[in-house]
Protein backbone atom coordinates (compact mmCIF):
# COMPACT_ATOMS: atom_id res chain seq x y z
CA UNK A 1 0.00 0.00 0.00
CA UNK A 2 1.32 3.52 -0.82
CA UNK A 3 2.16 5.04 1.93
CA UNK A 4 -0.42 7.77 3.17
CA UNK A 5 0.16 11.81 2.14
CA UNK A 6 -0.45 12.07 6.07
CA UNK A 7 2.50 9.55 7.43
CA UNK A 8 4.93 12.40 7.96
CA UNK A 9 2.19 14.73 9.82
CA UNK A 10 1.92 11.41 12.09
CA UNK A 11 5.46 11.29 12.78
CA UNK A 12 5.70 14.42 13.30
CA UNK A 13 2.80 14.48 15.95
CA UNK A 14 3.83 11.21 17.29
CA UNK A 15 7.40 12.60 17.65
CA UNK A 16 6.45 15.87 19.30
CA UNK A 17 4.60 14.36 22.16
CA UNK A 18 5.49 16.38 25.02
CA UNK A 19 6.99 13.94 27.97
CA UNK A 20 4.43 13.43 29.99
CA UNK A 21 3.61 9.98 31.56
CA UNK A 22 1.32 7.40 29.60
CA UNK A 23 -0.71 7.74 32.82
CA UNK A 24 -0.92 11.32 33.08
CA UNK A 25 -1.75 11.46 29.70
CA UNK A 26 -4.93 9.83 30.10
CA UNK A 27 -5.54 11.04 33.37
CA UNK A 28 -5.76 14.27 32.19
CA UNK A 29 -8.05 12.92 29.31
CA UNK A 30 -10.42 11.43 31.68
CA UNK A 31 -10.40 15.27 33.32
CA UNK A 32 -11.23 17.17 29.87
CA UNK A 33 -13.85 13.84 29.30
CA UNK A 34 -15.29 14.96 32.85
CA UNK A 35 -15.12 18.76 32.01
CA UNK A 36 -17.04 18.16 28.39
CA UNK A 37 -19.43 16.16 30.54
CA UNK A 38 -19.94 18.90 33.16
CA UNK A 39 -20.22 21.44 30.06
CA UNK A 40 -23.34 19.54 28.45
CA UNK A 41 -25.49 18.97 31.61
CA UNK A 42 -25.54 22.79 32.06
CA UNK A 43 -26.08 23.62 28.46
CA UNK A 44 -28.82 19.90 28.06
CA UNK A 45 -30.33 21.06 31.73
CA UNK A 46 -33.39 23.36 29.64
CA UNK A 47 -34.42 20.80 28.02
CA UNK A 48 -35.90 19.03 31.19
CA UNK A 49 -36.89 22.04 32.57
CA UNK A 50 -38.93 22.83 29.22
CA UNK A 51 -40.62 19.80 29.87
CA UNK A 52 -41.72 21.09 33.29
CA UNK A 53 -45.55 22.75 33.16
CA UNK A 54 -44.11 24.94 35.91
CA UNK A 55 -41.59 25.98 34.76
CA UNK A 56 -43.17 26.95 30.96
CA UNK A 57 -46.34 28.39 32.87
CA UNK A 58 -44.12 30.71 35.22
CA UNK A 59 -42.22 32.15 32.41
CA UNK A 60 -45.64 31.97 29.77
CA UNK A 61 -43.04 30.02 27.20
CA UNK A 62 -45.04 29.14 23.66
CA UNK A 63 -43.64 26.34 21.20
CA UNK A 64 -41.82 29.03 19.69
CA UNK A 65 -40.52 30.44 22.92
CA UNK A 66 -39.17 27.06 24.08
CA UNK A 67 -37.30 26.82 20.53
CA UNK A 68 -36.02 30.47 20.95
CA UNK A 69 -34.65 29.38 24.42
CA UNK A 70 -33.08 26.40 23.56
CA UNK A 71 -31.15 27.49 20.94
CA UNK A 72 -30.35 31.11 22.58
CA UNK A 73 -26.97 28.95 23.76
CA UNK A 74 -25.84 27.82 20.48
CA UNK A 75 -25.65 31.16 19.02
CA UNK A 76 -23.27 33.06 21.68
CA UNK A 77 -21.70 29.48 21.67
CA UNK A 78 -20.49 29.72 17.81
CA UNK A 79 -20.26 33.45 17.88
CA UNK A 80 -16.95 33.05 20.05
CA UNK A 81 -15.75 29.73 18.87
CA UNK A 82 -13.05 31.15 16.50
CA UNK A 83 -11.57 33.86 18.89
CA UNK A 84 -11.43 31.15 21.56
CA UNK A 85 -9.68 29.06 18.90
CA UNK A 86 -7.54 31.69 18.41
CA UNK A 87 -6.51 31.95 22.38
CA UNK A 88 -5.70 28.59 23.20
CA UNK A 89 -3.51 28.56 19.77
CA UNK A 90 -1.70 31.19 21.75
CA UNK A 91 -1.63 31.19 25.81
CA UNK A 92 -2.39 27.52 26.11
CA UNK A 93 -5.08 25.48 27.78
CA UNK A 94 -5.37 25.35 31.50
CA UNK A 95 -5.85 29.03 32.47
CA UNK A 96 -8.32 30.03 29.69
CA UNK A 97 -10.54 27.03 30.14
CA UNK A 98 -10.65 27.44 33.65
CA UNK A 99 -12.03 30.44 33.42
CA UNK A 100 -14.65 30.13 31.46
CA UNK A 101 -15.27 26.82 33.49
CA UNK A 102 -16.04 29.15 36.08
CA UNK A 103 -18.53 31.16 33.98
CA UNK A 104 -20.35 28.92 32.96
CA UNK A 105 -21.28 27.39 36.53
CA UNK A 106 -22.14 30.42 38.03
CA UNK A 107 -24.34 31.77 35.31
CA UNK A 108 -25.94 28.07 35.33
CA UNK A 109 -26.75 28.49 39.11
CA UNK A 110 -27.86 31.97 38.77
CA UNK A 111 -30.96 30.58 36.49
CA UNK A 112 -32.69 28.85 39.42
CA UNK A 113 -32.46 32.76 40.44
CA UNK A 114 -34.28 34.37 37.95
CA UNK A 115 -37.69 35.32 37.54
CA UNK A 116 -37.96 37.23 34.27
CA UNK A 117 -37.62 35.76 30.73
CA UNK A 118 -34.89 38.34 29.40
CA UNK A 119 -32.58 37.50 32.45
CA UNK A 120 -32.98 33.80 31.52
CA UNK A 121 -32.20 34.33 27.94
CA UNK A 122 -29.34 36.36 28.99
CA UNK A 123 -28.06 33.66 31.22
CA UNK A 124 -28.64 31.17 28.80
CA UNK A 125 -26.29 33.29 26.30
CA UNK A 126 -23.42 33.68 28.25
CA UNK A 127 -23.25 29.88 29.16
CA UNK A 128 -23.01 29.38 25.68
CA UNK A 129 -20.31 32.20 25.23
CA UNK A 130 -18.05 30.59 28.31
CA UNK A 131 -18.51 26.80 27.12
CA UNK A 132 -16.89 28.09 23.48
CA UNK A 133 -13.82 27.23 24.72
CA UNK A 134 -14.31 23.70 25.48
CA UNK A 135 -13.63 21.78 21.83
CA UNK A 136 -10.82 24.44 20.76
CA UNK A 137 -8.88 23.65 23.76
CA UNK A 138 -9.56 19.96 24.41
CA UNK A 139 -8.73 19.06 20.54
CA UNK A 140 -5.51 21.16 21.04
CA UNK A 141 -4.19 19.17 24.04
CA UNK A 142 -5.30 15.73 22.37
CA UNK A 143 -3.22 16.80 19.17
CA UNK A 144 -0.09 17.90 21.19
CA UNK A 145 -0.43 14.54 23.48
CA UNK A 146 -1.76 11.76 21.44
CA UNK A 147 -0.03 10.01 18.11
CA UNK A 148 -2.19 9.63 14.64
CA UNK A 149 -2.48 5.51 16.10
CA UNK A 150 -4.35 6.46 19.46
CA UNK A 151 -6.44 9.33 18.18
CA UNK A 152 -9.30 7.74 17.67
CA UNK A 153 -9.80 5.95 20.92
CA UNK A 154 -8.38 9.37 22.49
CA UNK A 155 -11.37 11.30 21.06
CA UNK A 156 -13.43 8.51 21.57
CA UNK A 157 -13.14 8.65 25.23
CA UNK A 158 -13.18 12.63 25.36
CA UNK A 159 -16.59 12.78 23.36
CA UNK A 160 -17.77 10.36 25.91
CA UNK A 161 -18.12 13.06 28.17
CA UNK A 162 -20.24 15.25 25.35
CA UNK A 163 -22.56 12.39 25.46
CA UNK A 164 -22.85 11.21 28.59
CA UNK A 165 -23.33 14.64 29.83
CA UNK A 166 -26.88 14.80 28.63
CA UNK A 167 -27.53 11.11 29.19
CA UNK A 168 -26.72 12.00 32.78
CA UNK A 169 -27.84 15.35 32.75
CA UNK A 170 -31.29 14.61 31.35
CA UNK A 171 -32.62 12.35 33.94
CA UNK A 172 -30.85 13.95 36.71
CA UNK A 173 -32.40 17.24 35.86
CA UNK A 174 -35.79 15.43 35.36
CA UNK A 175 -35.13 13.84 39.08
CA UNK A 176 -34.15 17.11 40.66
CA UNK A 177 -37.27 18.95 39.17
CA UNK A 178 -39.95 16.26 39.94
CA UNK A 179 -38.05 16.08 43.39
CA UNK A 180 -37.82 19.61 44.23
CA UNK A 181 -38.18 22.29 41.50
CA UNK A 182 -36.37 23.64 38.43
CA UNK A 183 -34.87 26.11 40.54
CA UNK A 184 -33.24 23.29 42.62
CA UNK A 185 -32.11 21.48 39.29
CA UNK A 186 -29.97 24.95 38.72
CA UNK A 187 -28.40 25.83 41.43
CA UNK A 188 -27.17 22.33 41.99
CA UNK A 189 -26.18 21.22 38.79
CA UNK A 190 -23.93 24.55 38.39
CA UNK A 191 -22.63 24.41 41.91
CA UNK A 192 -21.67 20.82 41.74
CA UNK A 193 -19.05 21.42 38.93
CA UNK A 194 -16.62 23.41 41.32
CA UNK A 195 -15.99 20.24 42.74
CA UNK A 196 -13.89 19.46 39.23
CA UNK A 197 -11.98 22.35 38.96
CA UNK A 198 -9.80 20.78 42.47
CA UNK A 199 -8.12 18.23 40.37
CA UNK A 200 -8.37 19.99 37.15
CA UNK A 201 -6.40 22.76 39.04
CA UNK A 202 -3.52 20.30 40.96
CA UNK A 203 -3.18 18.15 37.70
CA UNK A 204 -2.66 20.12 34.92
CA UNK A 205 0.48 21.72 34.28
CA UNK A 206 0.51 25.61 33.59
CA UNK A 207 1.05 26.09 29.82
CA UNK A 208 0.66 29.94 29.65
CA UNK A 209 3.00 31.13 27.50
CA UNK A 210 5.86 33.18 28.50
CA UNK A 211 6.40 36.29 25.93
CA UNK A 212 8.68 35.04 23.65
CA UNK A 213 6.67 31.35 23.73
CA UNK A 214 3.51 33.33 22.68
CA UNK A 215 5.78 34.86 19.36
CA UNK A 216 6.81 31.61 18.71
CA UNK A 217 3.00 30.36 18.93
CA UNK A 218 1.46 33.09 17.00
CA UNK A 219 4.78 32.96 14.20
CA UNK A 220 3.92 28.81 14.12
CA UNK A 221 -0.35 29.54 13.85
CA UNK A 222 0.24 32.27 11.58
CA UNK A 223 1.67 29.12 8.78
CA UNK A 224 -1.62 28.66 8.41
CA UNK A 225 -3.41 31.46 7.77
CA UNK A 226 -7.42 32.38 8.14
CA UNK A 227 -7.64 32.75 4.31
CA UNK A 228 -6.03 29.37 3.72
CA UNK A 229 -8.42 27.79 6.25
CA UNK A 230 -11.65 29.53 4.62
CA UNK A 231 -10.28 28.67 1.17
CA UNK A 232 -9.73 24.68 2.03
CA UNK A 233 -12.54 22.85 0.20
CA UNK A 234 -12.02 20.42 3.47
CA UNK A 235 -12.83 22.47 6.21
CA UNK A 236 -16.31 23.52 4.23
CA UNK A 237 -17.19 19.94 3.72
CA UNK A 238 -16.11 19.45 7.61
CA UNK A 239 -18.34 22.12 8.78
CA UNK A 240 -21.03 20.52 6.32
CA UNK A 241 -20.58 17.07 7.96
CA UNK A 242 -20.50 18.76 11.57
CA UNK A 243 -23.36 20.52 10.66
CA UNK A 244 -25.62 17.81 9.68
CA UNK A 245 -23.99 15.32 12.70
CA UNK A 246 -25.12 18.00 15.35
CA UNK A 247 -28.39 19.00 13.98
CA UNK A 248 -29.20 15.23 14.64
CA UNK A 249 -27.73 14.83 18.56
CA UNK A 250 -28.46 18.25 19.52
CA UNK A 251 -32.33 18.02 18.37
CA UNK A 252 -32.03 15.07 20.98
CA UNK A 253 -30.52 17.24 23.30
CA UNK A 254 -33.33 20.28 23.26
CA UNK A 255 -36.20 18.60 21.96
CA UNK A 256 -35.93 14.78 22.75
CA UNK A 257 -37.38 15.29 26.34
CA UNK A 258 -40.51 16.96 25.18
CA UNK A 259 -41.12 14.72 22.08
CA UNK A 260 -40.96 11.53 24.63
CA UNK A 261 -43.53 13.07 27.37
CA UNK A 262 -45.81 14.89 24.79
CA UNK A 263 -45.91 12.35 21.68
CA UNK A 264 -45.29 9.26 23.08
CA UNK A 265 -46.74 10.11 26.68
CA UNK A 266 -43.92 9.21 29.13
CA UNK A 267 -43.64 10.95 31.90
CA UNK A 268 -40.94 13.55 32.99
CA UNK A 269 -38.55 11.05 34.86
CA UNK A 270 -39.71 8.39 32.21
CA UNK A 271 -38.05 10.33 29.32
CA UNK A 272 -34.77 11.35 31.29
CA UNK A 273 -34.07 7.69 31.25
CA UNK A 274 -35.01 6.87 27.58
CA UNK A 275 -32.76 9.81 27.00
CA UNK A 276 -30.25 8.77 29.02
CA UNK A 277 -29.83 5.12 26.92
CA UNK A 278 -30.05 6.96 23.86
CA UNK A 279 -26.68 9.20 24.56
CA UNK A 280 -25.62 6.10 26.77
CA UNK A 281 -25.83 4.24 23.80
CA UNK A 282 -23.92 6.49 21.53
CA UNK A 283 -20.98 7.00 24.00
CA UNK A 284 -20.43 3.45 23.93
CA UNK A 285 -20.15 2.91 20.46
CA UNK A 286 -18.39 6.08 20.04
CA UNK A 287 -15.40 4.46 22.20
CA UNK A 288 -15.81 1.30 20.47
CA UNK A 289 -15.73 2.39 17.10
CA UNK A 290 -12.70 4.87 17.83
CA UNK A 291 -10.62 2.20 18.93
CA UNK A 292 -11.42 -0.87 16.18
CA UNK A 293 -10.66 2.29 13.71
CA UNK A 294 -7.40 2.82 15.76
CA UNK A 295 -6.46 -1.03 15.47
CA UNK A 296 -7.59 -1.32 11.80
CA UNK A 297 -4.92 1.81 11.12
CA UNK A 298 -2.40 0.24 13.09
CA UNK A 299 -2.06 -2.48 11.44
CA UNK A 300 -1.48 -0.64 7.63
CA UNK A 301 -5.47 0.91 7.22
CA UNK A 302 -5.01 4.46 5.46
CA UNK A 303 -6.39 6.60 8.27
CA UNK A 304 -9.01 8.55 6.46
CA UNK A 305 -10.21 5.89 4.11
CA UNK A 306 -10.61 4.25 7.37
CA UNK A 307 -12.26 6.84 9.69
CA UNK A 308 -14.27 8.13 6.30
CA UNK A 309 -15.57 4.63 6.26
CA UNK A 310 -17.02 5.15 9.96
CA UNK A 311 -18.36 8.04 9.57
CA UNK A 312 -20.54 7.19 6.70
CA UNK A 313 -21.62 3.79 8.21
CA UNK A 314 -22.55 5.95 10.98
CA UNK A 315 -24.85 8.44 9.53
CA UNK A 316 -26.69 5.80 6.64
CA UNK A 317 -27.44 3.80 10.16
CA UNK A 318 -28.95 6.86 12.09
CA UNK A 319 -31.57 7.40 9.10
CA UNK A 320 -33.77 4.39 11.35
CA UNK A 321 -34.85 7.29 13.38
CA UNK A 322 -37.33 7.70 10.81
CA UNK A 323 -38.59 3.82 11.69
CA UNK A 324 -39.12 5.48 15.03
CA UNK A 325 -40.91 8.78 13.89
CA UNK A 326 -43.46 6.36 11.97
CA UNK A 327 -43.40 3.21 14.90
CA UNK A 328 -47.20 2.44 15.40
CA UNK A 329 -46.10 1.07 19.21
CA UNK A 330 -44.43 2.73 21.92
CA UNK A 331 -42.39 -0.35 22.42
CA UNK A 332 -40.60 0.13 18.72
CA UNK A 333 -40.72 4.11 18.48
CA UNK A 334 -38.69 3.81 21.67
CA UNK A 335 -36.29 1.34 20.49
CA UNK A 336 -35.66 2.75 16.92
CA UNK A 337 -35.26 6.01 19.40
CA UNK A 338 -32.24 4.70 20.80
CA UNK A 339 -30.69 2.59 18.22
CA UNK A 340 -30.86 5.38 15.56
CA UNK A 341 -28.59 7.84 17.84
CA UNK A 342 -26.54 4.60 19.36
CA UNK A 343 -25.59 3.81 15.55
CA UNK A 344 -24.04 7.86 14.98
CA UNK A 345 -21.34 6.77 17.55
CA UNK A 346 -19.54 5.20 14.41
CA UNK A 347 -19.10 8.34 13.13
CA UNK A 348 -18.72 10.63 16.52
CA UNK A 349 -14.92 9.87 17.40
CA UNK A 350 -13.84 9.35 14.05
CA UNK A 351 -15.57 12.09 12.35
CA UNK A 352 -13.89 14.23 15.31
CA UNK A 353 -10.10 12.48 14.97
CA UNK A 354 -10.88 13.14 11.07
CA UNK A 355 -11.67 16.45 10.56
CA UNK A 356 -10.00 18.21 13.91
CA UNK A 357 -7.25 16.09 13.92
CA UNK A 358 -6.14 14.01 11.37
CA UNK A 359 -6.53 16.06 8.24
CA UNK A 360 -5.64 19.64 9.84
CA UNK A 361 -1.84 21.04 10.18
CA UNK A 362 -0.83 21.17 14.05
CA UNK A 363 -0.01 24.47 14.04
CA UNK A 364 -3.95 25.46 13.64
CA UNK A 365 -5.91 23.16 15.23
CA UNK A 366 -7.19 25.28 17.46
CA UNK A 367 -8.51 27.69 15.08
CA UNK A 368 -9.50 24.81 12.35
CA UNK A 369 -11.50 23.48 15.59
CA UNK A 370 -12.96 26.79 16.19
CA UNK A 371 -14.25 26.96 12.71
CA UNK A 372 -15.73 23.85 12.56
CA UNK A 373 -17.67 24.42 15.88
CA UNK A 374 -19.36 27.74 14.72
CA UNK A 375 -21.03 25.23 11.47
CA UNK A 376 -21.72 23.00 15.01
CA UNK A 377 -22.95 25.02 17.30
CA UNK A 378 -25.17 26.59 13.94
CA UNK A 379 -26.73 23.20 14.01
CA UNK A 380 -27.49 23.17 17.62
CA UNK A 381 -29.52 26.42 16.99
CA UNK A 382 -31.13 25.85 13.58
CA UNK A 383 -32.31 22.16 15.01
CA UNK A 384 -33.23 24.09 18.81
CA UNK A 385 -35.30 26.83 16.82
CA UNK A 386 -36.29 25.19 13.48
CA UNK A 387 -37.76 21.82 15.20
CA UNK A 388 -39.63 24.50 17.28
CA UNK A 389 -40.93 26.43 14.44
CA UNK A 390 -41.86 22.88 12.54
CA UNK A 391 -43.69 21.61 16.06
CA UNK A 392 -45.95 24.92 15.58
CA UNK A 393 -46.69 24.69 12.12
CA UNK A 394 -47.88 20.79 11.53
CA UNK A 395 -48.46 19.84 15.02
CA UNK A 396 -46.57 16.98 15.37
CA UNK A 397 -42.76 15.71 15.48
CA UNK A 398 -43.01 13.55 12.31
CA UNK A 399 -41.52 16.53 10.23
CA UNK A 400 -38.91 17.52 12.38
CA UNK A 401 -37.95 14.09 11.87
CA UNK A 402 -38.18 13.91 8.47
CA UNK A 403 -35.80 16.93 8.03
CA UNK A 404 -33.04 14.72 10.22
CA UNK A 405 -33.29 12.05 7.81
CA UNK A 406 -32.39 14.82 5.07
CA UNK A 407 -28.95 16.27 7.14
CA UNK A 408 -27.97 12.41 7.85
CA UNK A 409 -27.95 11.78 4.16
CA UNK A 410 -26.34 14.75 3.48
CA UNK A 411 -23.78 14.56 5.64
CA UNK A 412 -22.69 10.64 4.34
CA UNK A 413 -22.66 12.37 0.87
CA UNK A 414 -20.32 15.04 2.03
CA UNK A 415 -18.04 13.27 4.09
CA UNK A 416 -17.49 10.51 0.71
CA UNK A 417 -16.92 14.15 -1.53
CA UNK A 418 -15.38 16.22 0.26
CA UNK A 419 -13.03 15.14 3.20
CA UNK A 420 -9.92 14.89 0.63
CA UNK A 421 -5.99 15.24 2.13
CA UNK A 422 -5.31 17.42 -0.94
CA UNK A 423 -7.87 19.25 -0.12
CA UNK A 424 -6.76 20.44 3.57
CA UNK A 425 -5.25 24.28 4.41
CA UNK A 426 -2.03 24.73 3.15
CA UNK A 427 1.40 25.86 5.15
CA UNK A 428 2.79 28.78 4.02
CA UNK A 429 6.09 28.84 3.88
Amino acid sequence: MASSPLSKETAVSAARVPELSPAGRWLILFLLATGVLIAFVDRTSISSALADPPFIQHFGLSDLDRGWLNSAFFWSYGLVQIPMGWLVDRYGVKVPYTICFVLWCLATAAIGLVDAFATLLTMRLLIGAAEAIVMPASYRWIKNNFSERQNGTAVGIFAMGNKFGPAIGAPVAAWLIVNYDWRMMFILTGVAGFIWLIPWILTVRNDWPTVEERESAKKKASAVTMGAILRSPLVWGAMIVNFCYGYFTFYCMTWMPAYLVEERGLSLKESGLYTFFSFAGIAIVAVIAGWVADKMIERGGDPVFVRKAFVIAGFIGACTVMLGAYAPSLSMALFWNVFSLSFLGLATANNLALCRLTLIPKPAIGLVTGVQQVATSLAGGVAASLSGWLLHVSGGYDLPMLVIFVFLIIGAAATWILLRPQWAPKISE
